[in-house]
């Protein structure tokens, strides 16, 4: 994939994933679309959920590493009186309560039983994540166990919501927006609210509206890639822009030779920064700057260790 005068094109491309796909099959199709292999995701998204899917693409898969999972906003609808062996509408129903709930028995819970229920699931407590998910027991993932109709429920994790709001209670659904951090199930928490009410749930649709850093205003929807007047290049996160945490350090054309071959610098080598990171001791290898050379061109990311030597750690010129 390049951008106007053929320029390269390395960052990060926020997809707004439809509903159907796998990430997987989003990144295939950026792939194919872009004409280049190196493209990943950065966390993945269930087929049935919309909304942003952080794309690393050309040199930036080599940051993938340091570009950790930040916090997670979704919007979600829950559908009452439901229960499935997923967690999700797409799964096999365990529990139905609908009819009975349509015509009172039991009565649909009210706006103020919801909230009292969603107050169980603010803060920080143990989720036990969906027999249907990625998480590994001794050494297989859930799913893989659960489609052999050998569904383990894997052990409780502790999980970080810092909001959930309720944006709408009807007699068949709830919409809530939650705040969390990594590691956290939307599907869990529509079937363990569903428990709490006493008449069941599970998730009818989720749209996740940030990850990170990442929102949809940085989204491109993915059937725009296929025209032929996409901006792409104009919606790429420029990869040395994805670690705005980290100094911006510009070197010596003596430092930029040493950069590019991986060599540690020293402050000998910074011709200026855009902050200071000589003065505050760190512990080692735990900060990181970003280097570039004097025509504004991005070299390298490299970790500062206590006595601020530099350690090119990815170069990507």
């Amino acid at each position: 994939m390049t951008g106007p005068q053929g320029q390269a094109l390395d960052g990060v491309l926020v997809i707004d994933k439809p509903t159907g796909l796998t990430s997987h099959d989003v990144v295939a199709r950026v792939r194919r679309a872009a004409r280049i292999r190196r493209v990943g995701h950065l966390g993945t998204l269930d087929p049935m959920a919309t909304g942003v899917l952080p794309l690393v693409v050309g040199k930036a898969t080599r940051l993938a590493s340091l570009l950790s999972p930040g916090r997670k906003t979704y919007d979600g609808l829950i559908r009452l009186g439901v229960a499935t062996d997923t967690y999700d509408m797409t799964g096999a129903v365990t529990d139905d309560r609908r009819e009975g709930m349509a015509a009172g028995d039991p009565p649909p819970p009210s706006e103020d039983a919801v909230a009292r229920a969603a107050e169980a699931f603010n803060g920080t407590f143990l989720q036990c994540p969906p027999p249907y998910s990625a998480k590994r027991i001794k050494g297989v993932r859930a799913y893989r166990l659960a489609r052999r109709n050998r569904p383990v429920a894997p052990d409780p994790v502790e999980v970080t919501v810092h909001a959930l709001d309720i944006l709408a209670v009807t007699p068949t659904q709830v919409r809530c927006r939650v705040t969390c951090d990594p590691g956290f199930y939307m599907r869990a928490l529509a079937h363990d609210l569903g428990a709490a009410l006493g008449c069941g749930a599970c998730l009818e649709a989720l749209r996740r509206e940030r990850n990170g850093t990442f929102d949809l205003d940085n989204a491109i929807p993915l059937d725009q890639l296929d025209r032929p007047d996409a901006d792409v290049a104009g919606r790429l996160i420029p990869i040395g822009d994805l670690l705005p945490e980290a100094p911006r350090l510009t070197l010596t054309p003596h430092g930029v030779t040493r950069a590019r071959h991986g060599n540690d610098l020293t402050a000998a080598d910074v011709v200026s920064s855009d902050r200071a990171w000589t003065d505050t001791p760190l512990p080692e290898g735990k900060a990181l700057a970003r280097l570039y050379d004097a025509d504004g061109r991005f070299l390298a990311i490299a970790r500062s260790d206590a006595a601020r030597i530099l350690h090119p750690t990815i170069v990507v010129v």
